[in-house]
C-alpha cells in the first residue's frame, strides 16, 4: 500500500525549481530576440516615414515651385501631410530637415536621430539619413 500512495505524491521541489529554471531561460532567450525585433521594426517603420515625407515634399514643390527652406521647415508643408501635421519618427521626436541639402546634390534632407536620439550610434541606435538611401542597419 505505501508503494501506491508514494506514486501520487506528488513532485519533489527541486523537480519544480528545475522546471522553473528552464522556463526563465526560455522566455529570457524569446525576449531577447523579440526585442530585437521590435528594435529593427521601428527603424524600418522610420524609412518608410522618410519615403513617405520625401514623397509630399516633392508634391510641394510641383505645386509651389520650390522646397520648403530649413527655415520654414516641414511645417510649411503640414497641409500635405494626413491631418495636416508633419509626423515624428518612431521614437517620438521630429525629423531633422535641412533644404538645399548639404551632403551632395540634394534639394533638401531629412535625419533621424534612432533609438538613442544623438548623432551617430550603430545598430538601433544608428541615424537614418535621407541621403543614404541604402543604408542597413
Amino acid at each position: 500500500m505505501s508503494a501506491r500512495i508514494r506514486k501520487h505524491r506528488g513532485q519533489s521541489l527541486i523537480e519544480i525549481m528545475v522546471v522553473i529554471a528552464i522556463m526563465g531561460i526560455i522566455m529570457t532567450v524569446i525576449a531577447v530576440n523579440v526585442m530585437g525585433f521590435l528594435s529593427r521594426a521601428k527603424w524600418d517603420a522610420t524609412k518608410v516615414q522618410m519615403n513617405n515625407i520625401e514623397t509630399i515634399l516633392v508634391a510641394y514643390a510641383a505645386r509651389t515651385g520650390h522646397f520648403p527652406t530649413t527655415n520654414e521647415g516641414l511645417a510649411a508643408a503640414a497641409k500635405w501631410f494626413p491631418d495636416g501635421v508633419v509626423p515624428n519618427d518612431t521614437w517620438g521626436r521630429p525629423f531633422r530637415y535641412t533644404a538645399p541639402g548639404t551632403h551632395g546634390a540634394h534639394d533638401f534632407e531629412l535625419v533621424s536621430l534612432g533609438a538613442d536620439g544623438v548623432e551617430g550610434g550603430d545598430d538601433a541606435n544608428a541615424d537614418l539619413l535621407s541621403w543614404k538611401k541604402g543604408q542597413e542597419e
